[in-house]
């Protein structure tokens, strides 16, 4: 049975409207088994820098704990905003070793500390992915950059623009063809695979509560096509569903249908 971990984590997030997240992912966990799901008790204070780069760590390591704490194998985790899935990576108890990350995001989050504009995490989850940035929150040992999948992204920032000649790219124009996504990943010699989805990947057309929504995205029909397909191929080490932040309850209601279709696609 698939085990969902729901974890309302906002302080990732560079938002003004960051806890928004909470209500997108309660939106989220209120449409899954209540079985399955296990809905994380994240802090809900800001948390403090503690002398880094990073803004709220000292709450996003509490989060990192919980996560560590709830894990199971193949998870789908919800969140929150999406650094949720550097926690969820480091805690897998499988391990890394043989994993590629397809990672989609209208943004790269590849700043560092150093870098980041805002000093927000979700910002800097990709880059700590590879094992790099804040050591506190970063893997040990990271994925390498040969077994990351970009899917999507379409917005960087320029402190972003030198790591992304590193990674293999797909346009949404390139998932077009339903088997790029499951041949770029086969291609990384990976045995497993976990698909990260920030849901501001896909055009504000079709989802509009996300924070920072990016013209050009893809269509939630095409996405999910192109995860199933990769499934076929290759078997899931877990999943992430994140970024969701409805302004109002209709709001949530609306988006509702693409983001099961992403569910589904996952689970």
């Amino acid at each position: 049975m698939v085990r969902f971990l729901v974890v309302p984590q906002w302080q990732g997030s560079p938002a003004a409207r960051a806890m928004l997240l909470v209500d997108g992912a309660a939106a989220i966990a209120g449409d899954l088994p209540r079985a399955a799901t296990t809905l994380l008790d994240v802090p809900v204070e800001a948390g403090e820098a503690l002398g880094t780069g990073v803004r709220r760590l000292s709450a996003l390591r509490r989060t990192q704990e919980l996560v560590r704490d709830h894990i199971v194998a193949e998870p789908v985790v919800i969140g929150g905003d999406c650094s949720v899935t550097v926690a969820a990576l480091a805690a897998l108890p499988s391990g890394t070793e043989d994993l590629a990350v397809v990672w989609c995001d209208a943004h790269p989050d590849l700043h560092t500390p150093e870098s980041s504009p805002s000093g927000a995490f979700s910002g800097m989850a990709l880059r700590a992915v590879l094992g790099e940035g804040e050591p506190q929150l970063a893997l040990s040992p990271g994925i390498p950059r040969d077994r990351i999948i970009a899917v999507g992204m379409r917005s960087p920032d320029e402190g972003e623009l030198g790591q992304l000649d590193s990674l293999t790219r797909l346009s949404v124009a390139d998932l077009d063809r339903v088997d790029a996504l499951a041949d770029a990943v086969a291609a990384t010699g990976a045995s497993r695979v976990w698909v990260h989805i920030d849901v501001d990947v896909l055009d504000p057309a079709h989802m509009a509560g996300v924070s920072s929504p990016e013209p050009f995205g893809l269509s939630p029909a095409v996405l999910a096509a192109a995860v199933r397909r990769l499934r076929e191929r290759l078997p899931l080490a877990g999943a992430t569903i994140a970024g969701f932040a409805p302004r109002t309850p209709q709001d949530a209601v609306d988006d509702l249908g693409a983001l099961l279709r992403l569910v589904g696609a996952v689970a």
